[in-house]
């Protein structure tokens, strides 16, 4: 396949200094979620101390990308546990998602776009703005099998280096694999991870100010029908911010199952929506990936850590994301 030659051209150029080694913590153990995770499975630390953690994709090779946004970079974690740099220079790269080709794509952070940032010599800008007015957020995105790809801003809010940010504007888009761009919802207070079902017929996006994961029927290329409520989330709660879920970044598995980065950990969804349990971190988790030769490992970033939990369950076959 044209994505796998791609990539085994690729992971020979990733960046060989090692960052830091495994490292140990107190043991954090999960409850037995049926057919996802065994009772008292460890949560192992990888590592902490990045500067940043965000957007983890599985490899082919069973290796996982992740990326240190504010540190401008991508980091690989090897099936060892071995850290690498994976690319510099990102242009603040978040989310991340490969198309056929084997080329890496990102949302981007410090100017705010869409499009491919590696090989150098395939970079290209997807879209940099929505009708004359720029992105302000770019978050999370998600690839599908035609090419196409599904997006977040999560616009602007007031931090302690600007206490008064522009009006916000958050919104999904999708951008066509012609290049056309389509604003598919603008009435979510702050959307953040998004993800597709197994069949690609059902869009998810996370709300982290929202007590509920939103889902929408996928009814055609860049077209979605009315908006869900299709998960409770059990880390809705009231913080120094105010109530929010804290709802983050999502996976789904083989059989549809639906993993949500929250307040409360790694909460599990069956893919009606019901509750299965909740796989408790160290750390809030801000993103999450399968990755592992059998797609069997399930990684956790945020935080400024990274840990990885073995499954019963695997990540969807075929699919990197």
């Amino acid at each position: 396949m044209l994505f796998k030659s791609s990539l085994r051209n690729l992971l020979p150029l990733v960046g060989a200094i090692a960052l830091a080694g495994a490292a140990q913590a107190e043991d954090t153990v999960a409850p037995a979620i049926p057919g996802v995770i065994a009772a008292n499975t460890k949560v192992t630390l990888i590592k902490e101390g990045f500067n940043g953690t965000e957007g983890p994709i599985g490899l082919t090779d069973g290796s996982l990308l992740f990326t240190e946004t504010q540190a401008n970079r991508i980091v690989r974690i090897s099936t060892e546990n071995n850290v690498s740099t994976f690319l510099e220079n990102t242009n603040g790269a978040n989310g991340l998602g490969f198309n056929a080709a084997g080329e890496l794509i990102a949302v981007q952070t410090l100017k705010p776009k869409v499009g491919i940032i590696y090989p150098a010599a395939k970079e290209k800008v997807f879209a940099e703005n929505y009708e004359g007015q720029a992105f302000q957020r770019p978050n999370d995105l998600v690839v599908d099998k035609q090419g196409g790809v599904y997006f977040t801003d999560s616009g602007t809010r007031p931090s302690k280096e600007n206490p008064t940010p522009p009006a916000s504007t958050p919104g999904v888009y999708y951008i066509t694999a012609a290049g056309k761009l389509v604003r598919l919802a603008n009435d979510i207070e702050r959307p953040n991870g998004i993800q597709l079902s197994k069949d690609e017929k059902t869009l998810y996006v996370a709300n982290t100010q929202g007590e509920y994961i939103l889902s929408y029927d996928v009814t055609g290329e860049g077209k979605v029908g009315e908006k869900k409520n299709f998960a409770k989330l059990k880390g809705w709660t009231n913080g120094e911010g105010g109530w929010s879920s804290g709802a983050d970044g999502l996976a789904t598995d083989d059989n549809g199952r639906l993993y949500v980065a929250s307040n409360a950990g790694i909460e599990v969804f069956s893919d009606k929506g019901e509750g299965l349990g909740v796989i408790p971190l160290p750390k809030k988790p801000q993103n999450i990936a399968f990755a592992g030769e059998d797609k069997k490992t399930l990684y956790a970033v945020g935080r400024g850590a990274a840990y990885k939990i073995e499954t019963l369950a695997t990540g969807i076959k075929g699919r990197l994301k």
